[in-house]
C-alpha cells in the first residue's frame, strides 16, 4: 500500500483528496499545526515560519501532495496578509525541500500546488503552460512557489506542478459564494461580465492529483482548469437558471468591487483562458467537462 503525505490536507481541497486516496487504498497522513489525529488520519505537527517539522511524518512515505497556504480572498489584501499569503507557500515549499534533501529522503513523486494566477489577471489569448508569467503579485507568489518546488528535480524526485483554476465545490468557495446572492435575488455578474473564467470541478482537481502521483510520465506545470472555460456572465446566470432565480440587478462594476474588496478585486474579474491541452494529452478524462454537468453535480 502506497502512503501519501499531505500539507493543507484540512482544507476543502485536502479533505475532498484525502477521502478519495483512501478509497482507492492508499494510506494518508498530513502535517498540521497541531499534532492527533482526524477522521482516522495521522497528523503531525509542522511550523513552517519557525522552520519546525517532525520528520517522522515522512516515514514510509512514497508521494508529498503540498497544498499548504494561506486563502487568497479570504481577507483585504493588507501588506501583512499579502505577506502570509507569500510566506505561507514560500517557507512551507521551502520546509518541505530542505527536508527531503537534507534526509535523502527517495520520494515517488513531489506534487506541488500552484495557480492559473501565474498567467496574470488579463490574459491575451489561451494560455498553455509555456505562457509568460505576469508580473502581479499573485503571478510572482505562483512563480516563486515553483522555484522553490522544483529544487527537489536534481535529487531525482520527479516534481509535478499542478495549476489550479477556480475550484468548484458544493461546499467551499466560489459555487456557495455566488449561490447566496442569487438565492436572495441579488445575484449579478461582476465587472462586465464578459472576463472568461478557467473553471474546475472538486472530483477532477483531485483526481489530477491521484494521475500526478501514478503516472510516472508526468513532470513539470500542468493546467488543473476544465475544457470549457465560461465568462463570469454566462456562469452567473446558469447558476440562476439551476437556482430558480431571476437576475434582476445590473453588472457590479469594478470600482464597486474595488470599494468592497480593495486589491482583491482584481482576481475577481480576471480574464484567464486557460489550455488544459497538456494533462489531457497524458490521458485524463474529465468527469466534468462542461459548466452543465458541473452545476447539475453541484446544485
Amino acid at each position: 500500500m502506497k502512503k501519501v503525505l499531505i500539507t493543507g490536507g484540512t482544507g476543502a481541497v485536502g479533505t475532498h483528496l484525502t477521502e478519495m486516496l483512501i478509497a482507492k487504498g492508499y494510506e494518508v497522513v498530513m502535517l498540521s499545526r497541531k499534532a492527533g489525529m482526524k477522521n482516522g488520519v495521522r497528523l503531525y505537527e509542522w511550523n513552517p515560519s519557525k522552520g519546525a517539522i517532525d520528520i517522522a511524518a515522512f516515514y514510509n512515505v512514497n508521494h508529498v501532495i503540498h497544498l499548504a497556504g494561506a486563502g487568497i480572498a479570504d481577507h483585504r489584501w493588507t501588506d501583512s496578509y499579502k505577506k502570509e499569503i507569500y510566506d505561507s507557500r514560500i517557507q512551507s515549499t521551502q520546509l518541505l525541500v530542505n527536508t527531503i534533501i537534507s534526509n535523502k529522503l527517495m520520494l515517488d513523486s513531489f506534487v506541488s500546488t500552484s495557480a492559473i494566477g501565474l498567467y496574470g489577471n488579463d490574459v491575451n489569448g489561451v494560455a498553455d503552460e509555456n505562457y509568460p508569467v505576469a508580473s502581479t503579485f499573485l503571478a510572482k507568489v505562483c512563480n516563486d512557489w515553483e522555484t522553490e518546488a522544483n529544487k527537489v528535480i536534481p535529487f531525482g524526485i520527479r516534481t509535478v506542478l499542478v495549476r489550479v483554476g477556480v475550484v468548484l465545490a458544493k461546499d467551499s468557495g466560489f459555487i456557495p459564494e455566488v449561490a447566496k446572492p442569487i438565492r436572495l435575488f441579488a445575484g449579478a455578474a461582476l465587472g462586465n461580465g464578459k472576463q472568461m473564467l478557467s473553471w474546475i470541478h472538486m472530483e477532477d482537481l483531485c483526481n489530477i492529483y491521484i494521475k500526478a502521483i501514478e503516472d510516472s510520465c508526468m513532470a513539470g506545470p500542468y493546467n488543473a482548469v476544465a475544457p470549457n472555460p465560461a465568462s463570469n456572465l454566462d456562469i452567473t446566470r446558469k447558476m440562476a437558471v439551476k437556482l430558480n432565480r431571476p437576475l434582476l440587478l445590473p453588472a457590479v462594476p469594478l470600482f464597486a468591487l474595488r470599494l468592497l474588496f480593495g486589491e482583491v478585486a482584481a482576481t475577481l474579474v480576471a480574464n484567464q483562458k486557460v489550455s488544459c491541452r497538456k494533462i489531457q494529452e497524458k490521458g485524463f478524462t474529465f468527469s466534468y467537462p462542461t459548466l452543465e454537468l458541473a452545476l447539475n453535480n453541484l446544485l
